[in-house]
């Protein structure tokens, strides 16, 4: 638990020097969940939710077996704290899940696996890229005014830095593409004689033809030195 401004302060610094040291998005992910359960009072467990493209949810970073199996309950009866968050609202609380009427089939479910109360931060909406952290405890009323206000600066500081996260694997990930189609295009004017944009002209016909993504015929034909479709034309 974190007492006062100055040590709530210090801990959100902390937290967000340690999220940015990580090395993916993934594990930037590992890290809010752990440092969510060290930071906000009354959580024992948590766990983070997302679904991208408006697809299928699921769970993508918890502390341990309990988030997952909360989690799952809530897909499999459509109802729940964390969908309410992800979905409806930003911050969703369940002082007491033995008592809660909002979501009876998930509540009775929930409750049978010693899960006391529930406390749930929407993490960002961007686009139809929806995500949630959400915080277990064992216990009824674990959280209180205190959770509510570190949690929200918590999640805000979680959601820069996941977004951080991702834009530079994002950057990563161009570059990547960028150097294997320039060693592709580079196989290409060398094997046929051809000028930079033809080769590349021939790259884009043949992913067409083909209905592979350009990144992996690029990727191919630099391991391989073969394209799924013969060359023809400049």
């Amino acid at each position: 638990m974190v007492n006062g401004t100055d040590d709530l302060a210090v801990r959100l610094s902390e937290v967000a020097r340690a999220l940015q040291q990580q090395h993916s998005a993934q594990d930037t992910l590992d890290e809010i969940v752990r440092a969510a359960v060290g930071t906000i009072p009354g959580a024992e467990h948590a766990g983070i939710i997302m679904v991208l493209g408006k697809r299928e949810v699921s769970t993508v970073a918890m502390t341990d077996e309990l988030p997952g199996k909360v989690d799952q309950v809530q897909y499999d009866t459509g109802q729940g704290p964390c969908l309410a968050a992800l979905y409806l609202n930003k911050t969703v609380s369940v002082p007491d899940l033995g008592n809660e009427s909002r979501w009876p089939a998930f509540a009775a479910r929930a409750a049978a696996m010693d899960v006391g109360s529930m406390l749930s931060f929407q993490l960002f909406v961007e686009n139809d890229d929806l995500g949630a952290l959400n915080l277990y405890a064992p216990r009824p009323h674990s959280f209180d005014e205190d959770s509510l206000h570190v949690g929200l600066l918590f999640a805000s500081h979680a959601a820069v830095a996941l977004a951080e996260a991702q834009q530079r694997e994002s950057l990563v990930q161009a570059m990547h593409t960028r150097d294997l189609i320039g060693q592709a295009k580079g196989i290409l004017m060398e094997r046929h004689k051809l000028t930079a944009d033809q080769a590349f002209s021939v790259l884009v016909r043949v992913s067409q033809q083909s209905n592979t993504k350009l990144r992996d015929l690029a990727e191919r034909l630099a391991l391989t030195g073969e394209l799924p479709v013969a060359p023809s034309g400049g």
